[in-house]
């Protein structure tokens, strides 16, 4: 007998993986011009910094970083960890973070721990595909939160809450992957008070909050909780490596932070004890401001450079305007982005469609485009042949 896809289990069945990562196998093409991953640009990776970080780690640290360690995590990563969040609110102790391998799987064990099938939870609409992959591997009723230009309207979130007794509810709030959104301070109060009210386990995926250009930064949702319904998720990939893998949960609600323990135990025991130890040293070493001001120097100029070629496709076009983060996100005016993306990829021009970052699907004329990782002389290159495509699929 052949094993075929029908007897694979109910809830990966309908799963298609990431859209991202099937890009990424195009993106070997000669002269390709992607404007499609979440990457961080080469130059803001270290590897001289993290070649000696991993060694004054092994030095200080010996055999503990090369044996089986605590779930919970490397005890001196925690203490940074509690320290690095305190500017945007969060007064946290060390046992209050549990160190993951990046927010995704942040959010996996959340859900794991939080979720039955069939159980309703609510998504920005758009939101992060990875998110919505891990989401449906539960098995859960996605259910799209009405958003604006300044993202999730709380009004329409509380009349969903009401209808529908959600379990979870998933939000980016500064920087939002894909819309480059940022969620205002009234709204993000309105929101937790919301998850407190209905009893809704709220997950703030927030790991773009440090690549700010302009504005004022924001305290997290998590710093209104009072009654522990927030879960805040954070990462080091796009601050630091993201190859390192190495992102945390904070919580101070003990019931969800103990299933978050046991749910990571059957997974991989521990984080990598060096990975965590790396990105502590980094922390502790100071050395993360002056990085962070490098990197969103060159981001902002590459983001500006970005807006200026937008402004020149055809009439009809409506992007955002971010303060920071890694993306622009584009509505085209009677132009489908998701039939267009193959002719792009012709023309060594790569975007995600739009669409695969709703849960309910359509919105074929949206469009995700990174600028993190092209030089200035790519995006002028990229901007205009895909302005030429637009303005031939248009008429214009």
């Amino acid at each position: 007998m052949q094993y075929t896809e029908s007897m694979l289990s109910d809830h990966m069945r309908p799963l298609t993986g990431s859209a991202i990562r099937a890009i990424f196998h195009l993106l070997g093409k000669p002269g390709m011009i992607s404007f499609a991953g979440g990457n961080p640009a080469v130059s803001a990776l270290e590897p001289e910094v993290i070649a000696q970080l991993s060694s004054q780690a092994l030095t200080q640290y010996g055999w503990v970083l090369l044996q089986y360690g605590a779930t919970e995590g490397f005890k001196p990563l925690k203490e940074s960890v509690a320290q690095f969040i305190e500017p945007c609110g969060l007064h946290m102790t060390p046992d209050q973070i549990l160190p993951t391998q990046g927010s995704g799987q942040a959010l996996d064990l959340l859900v794991k721990a939080t979720c039955n099938p069939g159980d309703v939870v609510l998504v920005e609409s758009p939101t992060f595909l990875g998110a919505l992959q891990a989401l449906l591997t539960y098995g859960v009723k996605l259910v799209p939160l009405p958003s604006d230009e300044e993202g999730v309207i709380p009004e329409e979130a509380e009349a969903l809450m009401k209808e529908l007794g959600p379990k979870l509810m998933y939000i980016i709030p500064t920087f939002q992957n894909p819309t480059g959104r940022t969620l205002p301070l009234e709204r993000r109060e309105q929101l937790c008070a919301l998850a407190a009210k209905y009893g809704v386990v709220l997950a703030e995926d927030d790991p773009y909050r440090d690549v700010r250009f302009t504005g004022e930064p924001l305290p997290a949702i998590k710093s209104f909780d009072k009654e522990g319904w927030v879960v805040y998720l954070g990462s080091f990939s796009k601050l630091v490596s993201p190859g390192l893998r190495v992102g945390y949960a904070a919580t101070d609600n003990q019931a969800i932070m103990r299933k978050l323990v046991i749910g990571k135990q059957s997974v991989d025991v521990h984080s990598p004890l060096l990975n965590q130890a790396i990105v502590d040293a980094y922390l502790r070493n100071g050395l993360m401001l002056g990085h962070l001001k490098r990197i969103c120097r060159d981001y902002k100029a590459q983001l500006d450079k970005m807006l200026e070629k937008l402004a020149q496709w055809p009439a009809g076009t409506v992007f955002t305007r971010p303060q920071g983060g890694l993306f622009v996100w584009a509505e085209l005016k009677d132009v489908d982005a998701t039939a267009m993306f193959q002719e792009a990829v012709q023309r060594n021009v790569a975007y995600v469609p739009g669409t695969h970052f709703y849960c309910e699907g359509g919105h074929h004329n949206t469009l995700r485009l990174n600028f993190s990782n092209s030089s200035l002389e790519q995006i002028d290159q990229g901007m205009d042949a895909l302005k030429a495509l637009i303005e031939e699929k248009s008429g214009n």
